[in-house]
């Protein structure tokens, strides 16, 4: 198996905007890792996976929570919303807004409005697309 964790830093031009001006809100995070597992065997791709969740498992608990979306695989609508933090909200109102059909629904997609709940002041997915 050919496996690997890669860390990119964060800093500059992305440390310099605020958290609130664009989608991506971790510009107070100075690393982002990247868990890779790949095989030449397509058979032991389940291995490749175990190791690269169990990598991630170990982790999380140390991480800031979220993600740089562009870098998710299919890790479900919690961490997409995880990943945007005080952002989803309005994420969630712009796809409404201009994606109300969900054409665009392929990777880390933010539902619309209409399949989204509201709990407290947090949007939760209510339904897949």
């Amino acid at each position: 198996m050919h496996s690997t964790m890669h860390l990119y830093p964060i800093d500059g031009a992305a440390h310099r905007v605020a958290a609130d001006e664009t989608a991506f809100s971790y510009r107070d995070a100075n690393w982002a890792a990247v868990i890779v597992g790949v095989d030449p065997d397509p058979a032991r791709s389940g291995e490749a996976t175990r190791w690269c969740k169990g990598y991630f498992d170990a982790l999380h608990p140390y991480s800031a929570g979220g993600a740089y979306v562009n870098f998710m695989m299919d890790e479900g609508q919690e961490r997409v919303q995880a990943s945007f933090r005080d952002n989803y909200a309005r994420l969630v109102a712009v796809k409404a807004a201009y994606d109300p059909g969900n054409l665009f629904r392929v990777n880390q997609n933010i539902r619309p409005m209409s399949t989204v709940v509201h709990t407290g002041s947090e949007a939760a997915a209510a339904a897949s697309p």
